[in-house]
């Protein structure tokens, strides 16, 4: 009996000290499971597409992602940070954001960070990214923001009509560092590795800039790509893509205005794609907001413009969810008009 008694106690002494040990642990680092589910049922039809349809879509207005990220507290004011997230169609379930899409394509990355900045060193974001969602007031949505759609969302129905973007939103390969916040100015600057044996000169490189004054929003990148993203591994363009945009926004309380120039060209063509945006955010009391925004790509060359034009509303029923309505008119030069119409629920966690 002494002997079963000295024993529990020695497990019950072990695991107080295991406990101990593991909320030392924790209270130095943390991770935290996170993301994103965005459904929606609309009815769709894209500038040249022959036929409407019907969908339960996801990422209205924020493409479904999940994942995990965390910090670890190394001590002296230097931490080390990881990301790994995913996206994903909540309305069927399916990996990724279209077919073959890399399963970590959000983010797969690991850095450190310290009152120098941050470097980062894995999957990340394009220089293009942030400057782009926040120069619009609908931020990241792939479905409904008519600047989104012309700079990252080609069209697959007979018009011939491609991304600006020359290689996606996110890098793989690629090394990040973001300078420290200098009076609401922040840069980042990006380099992509080509990974070809043989060439090594073949990469990605970019920046962005963003600076945020009370109202005043202000944003920028500069590209210079050759490499294929997201497919594993990265290949060759076959030529150099040029890609850059100014942008930002200004709020006026009563109204958010944005806008945002850019262009986009290849050193095999002279056809250069110049894109205007223009849109507003207005406040409806303390849960809701309009949104509408206007985007005009011109193809120099061949004198045949995209014009887009999206307006909508978006409710916020608490902090992490809001219900949404959007409604969008799509028009290329010659081809069939398109109109949509969507209505959303989106959660975070």
């Amino acid at each position: 009996m002494k002997k079963n008694l000295s024993a529990l106690s020695l497990s019950l002494s072990l695991g107080s000290a295991l406990l101990l040990c593991t909320t030392g642990a924790q209270a130095q680092s943390s991770v935290q499971l996170m993301g994103l589910t965005d459904v929606y049922v609309g009815s769709m039809k894209n500038a040249g597409d022959a036929g409407r349809s019907a969908v339960v879509g996801s990422g209205g207005m924020t493409t479904s992602w999940f994942g995990v990220k965390g910090t670890e507290d190394l001590g002296g004011g230097l931490k080390a940070q990881f990301a790994l997230t995913s996206f994903i169609k909540v309305d069927s379930g399916v990996q990724g954001r279209f077919a073959n899409d890399t399963f970590f394509s959000r983010d797969a990355n690991v850095g450190l960070s310290d009152s120098w900045g941050t470097v980062t060193v894995g999957r990340g974001l394009a220089p293009n990214f942030l400057p782009s969602i926040l120069s619009n007031p609908l931020g990241d949505s792939f479905t409904f923001a008519p600047v989104i759609l012309h700079m990252n969302v080609p069209l697959f129905n007979g018009t011939g009509w491609g991304s600006t973007t020359p290689s996606d939103t996110g890098w793989a390969n690629e090394i990040i560092y973001s300078t420290p916040n200098l009076g609401g100015l922040s840069a980042n600057l990006h380099y992509q590795f080509g990974e070809i044996a043989g060439d090594s000169g073949k990469k990605n490189v970019g920046i962005n800039a963003l600076y945020f004054n009370g109202p005043i929003t202000l944003t920028g990148f500069y590209e210079r790509d050759q490499m294929s993203n997201p497919a594993a591994p990265s290949t060759y363009l076959g030529t150099t893509k040029t890609d850059w945009m100014l942008g930002g926004a200004y709020d006026f309380t009563v109204v958010k205005a944005f806008a945002s120039y850019g262009q986009a060209k290849a050193d095999n063509t002279t056809n250069k794609a110049k894109t205007t945006q223009l849109g507003v955010s207005v406040p409806v009391g303390a849960t809701g907001k309009v949104l509408a925004s206007w985007a005009q790509t011109t193809l120099s060359a061949t004198d045949i413009s995209r014009k887009t034009f999206t307006v909508g509303y978006d409710h916020f029923l608490s902090k992490r969810t809001d219900l949404y309505v959007m409604a969008m008119a799509d028009r290329i030069t010659n081809q069939a008009h398109g109109s949509s119409v969507g209505v959303g629920i989106r959660h975070r966690f």
